[in-house]
């Protein structure tokens, strides 16, 4: 089994910074690929970004690139999500995913976190 809790949500305000932590345990973290994903009150969940095992490859939803970074520590078993440049289309709740595969689709990832709320003030 593995164990996901994310970490660092808040309220922050438009062109502000947060970094989303995840904390894995379990089984070996490094062999999964990690994702990120948010859901807005009243819309379907969607991808932010992804990261492979080696975290040689990313991949970031068009909505946030160039303003977000995903990137991992494998010998802390953490996954991280820096956000700048905020927006109040931001504001959702953030969930970490681990998948074998490294995919946008979220019904490809096994494990979830909790989730945690982001909110961004106008």
């Amino acid at each position: 089994q593995v164990q996901l809790v994310e970490s660092g949500g808040g309220l922050v305000q438009a062109g502000g910074s947060l970094r989303l932590s995840c904390a894995v345990s379990g089984r070996t973290f490094s062999r999964y690929a990690m994702g990120w994903f948010r859901q807005a009150p009243g819309k379907e969940r969607e991808f932010v970004a992804a990261i492979r095992w080696s975290g040689g490859s990313t991949y970031h939803a068009d909505s946030v690139k160039g303003r977000f970074t995903i990137s991992r520590d494998n010998a802390k078993n953490t996954v991280y999500l820096q956000m700048n440049s905020m927006k109040p289309e931001d504001t959702a709740v953030y969930y970490c995913a681990a998948s074998n595969l490294l995919t946008t689709r979220s019904s490809s990832y096994d494990y979830w976190g909790q989730g945690t709320q982001v909110t961004v003030s106008s």
